[in-house]
Formats: structure tokens, C-alpha cells, sequence
């Protein structure tokens, strides 16, 4: 995921991706540390996160994996890196919610 911002990135803010998501503001914050190879929100310069649509699709495929996959976060981090090698090899770029 390239952490590069391109002008007129929709970004969000924690307690919009939560409404949208479903994700508690705790467990984003929890998930950004556990899975910090796949989610990297943007920061400010007060430090605020903000996310952007792909950031949102990750939050919402984790929540799958874990929902309903019952996938632990070592689960899920191995899945993850599954879908990106083999975007890599295939040398196609996709939305990960596409999984």
C-alpha cells in the first residue's frame, strides 16, 4: 500500500471510518498496531489519523477475515500477505475488499 497522497484523496477521520465500518475507535486503534503492514492511516500535524478509501477497504476486509473466517490476527496477517504476493506476482492491482 503506498502511502503516498494524491490531490483529492478522500480522507477520513477515525470517527467517520467507525460509523461506516462498525469498528470500534479502540479496535482501529488496536488493529493499526496489529496489522501496521496493512494499515497505515495518514497522520497530521496534530497527530489525528485520517483514512483513505483504501485504508477502509483493508478495515473492512480484517473484519471479514475475523468475523467471519474466525481467523486469529496471526490468521489474518498470514492472509493478507497471501493476497499481496499474489497481486504481486500476478502484477495486479486490486482493492483488497475484492478478496
Amino acid at each position: 500500500m503506498s502511502d503516498k497522497l494524491l490531490e483529492g484523496d478522500l480522507l477520513l477521520n477515525i470517527d467517520q471510518v467507525s460509523r461506516l465500518t462498525g469498528v470500534r475507535k479502540s479496535t482501529l486503534r488496536y488493529w493499526e498496531k496489529s496489522f501496521e503492514e496493512f494499515l497505515k492511516p495518514v497522520r497530521t500535524e496534530s497527530n489525528r489519523r485520517e483514512y483513505r478509501l483504501t485504508d477502509v477497504d483493508m478495515i473492512q476486509t480484517i473484519k471479514r477475515l475475523i468475523e467471519e473466517e474466525h481467523l486469529t490476527n496471526t490468521g489474518v496477517r498470514l492472509k493478507l500477505k497471501q493476497f499481496l504476493a499474489e497481486m504481486k506476482k500476478n502484477n495486479v492491482r486490486r482493492r483488497p475488499q475484492q478478496y
